[in-house]
């Protein structure tokens, strides 16, 4: 590709400059491969960034240099990039978000070397409703992806007992991402609290992998279970995503069955994708983020949720274990799974 050249996209016309820079140093990947890469993947990706405000993670001088994050959109844009304005309680005024709606948006976003990606988890028209519910399974060296699937498959249980329906990706960096797609009118009151919930009761069954807290002094070999990040104030690298790492990578959707895989392997290198494959994976196996979209939930409404107790989940899925096996033959024995749940029994006994 040329250094400077002239597109028009869908009838829109932009300049894309310094195509030849490199931007990955030590895979000699350029600006104008990054923009290839999100053109290329546009289809899937910005059906997943639409009417989300967005937020850039620009690095101009590659990505070994110092980045910086942008929310309010550049005044230097073209007229057809559409913004949205969001109330900031900090800033006590209205941020201009991005929408990446587009292609075209797309590729202007790409062009200012805006490598990493992070969207709001609500749509601009009802930003205090989370379209998903979100965990950010984070190891602490020398802990990598492979204990993070072992937490994944946990949480996935969890969901099962609960009849949601979840899906893995990489976050492209070091770990694993779990969404729970909502798609139905809930707030960050109810999910933030569901998850910080969840994240506790997984860290009391399972301490020696798991915490909930985020201190780096305690995180040694163990995964952090990120509940945080479901704030309206939050973002989280998108699906698609590329990330400033040494080399491009990618935050990649997965199948459980790759994630299982991954674990019984116990090899970190299987869940390691970058640009190439990624598109590769799309052109074979389609959008596998795609219910992320419209597939409708809605989470179990659990007494003593809302102060974040791993009791109210224990509680729970005790009783969702006993609506799945009442009116059965041999209802009054235990499920397989409300069987291997010892701490959620206990927890349940002591209120």
């Amino acid at each position: 590709m040329a250094a400077d050249h002239i597109v028009e996209i869908e009838g829109k016309q932009l300049k894309l400059t310094n195509l030849d820079k490199v931007l990955y140093p030590a895979a000699g990947f350029t600006k104008g491969q990054i923009i290839d890469y999100y053109a290329r993947v546009a289809p899937v990706l910005v059906p997943q960034l639409k009417n989300k405000p967005l937020t850039l993670k620009r690095y101009p001088n590659g990505v070994d240099s110092v980045p910086f994050f942008e929310k309010n959109a550049t005044k230097h844009r073209p007229e057809w990039v559409k913004t949205v304005p969001v109330w900031s309680e900090g800033n006590q005024r209205d941020v201009n978000y991005i929408l990446c709606n587009d292609l075209a948006t797309l590729v202007w976003v790409a062009n200012l070397a805006a490598i990493e990606l992070h969207p709001s988890l609500s749509l601009a028209q009802d930003i205090l409703c989370p379209r998903s519910l979100v965990f950010d399974l984070d190891p602490g060296p020398p802990a990598n992806i492979v204990q993070c699937c072992q937490v994944g498959l946990w949480l996935r249980e969890i969901f099962k007992h609960f009849n949601l329906q979840s899906f893995p990706k990489t976050s492209g960096s070091k770990g694993l991402q779990i969404y729970v797609p909502l798609n139905t009118k809930t707030s960050y009151d109810e999910t933030k609290p569901l998850a910080h919930a969840l994240a506790r009761l997984l860290e009391n069954e399972h301490r020696d992998l798991v915490v909930s807290d985020m201190k780096k002094a305690i995180r040694t070999n163990k995964v952090f279970v990120d509940w945080s990040q479901n704030d309206e104030h939050k973002t989280t690298i998108s699906v698609y995503a590329l990330r400033a790492r040494e080399r491009p990578t990618v935050s990649t959707p997965v199948t459980w069955d790759e994630v299982e895989n991954t674990l019984k392997k116990k090899d970190a290198k299987l869940l390691v994708f970058e640009s190439k494959q990624t598109l590769e994976r799309v052109e074979k196996m389609g959008d596998l983020f795609a219910p992320l979209l419209n597939l409708k939930q809605k989470l179990p409404k659990l007494p003593m949720i809302a102060q974040g107790k791993a009791e109210a989940v224990a509680n729970g899925l005790q009783m969702a274990a006993q609506a799945q096996t009442s009116g059965r033959p041999g209802a009054a024995k235990k499920t397989p799974a409300a069987a291997k749940r010892p701490s959620a029994n206990k927890a349940r006994k002591r209120i």
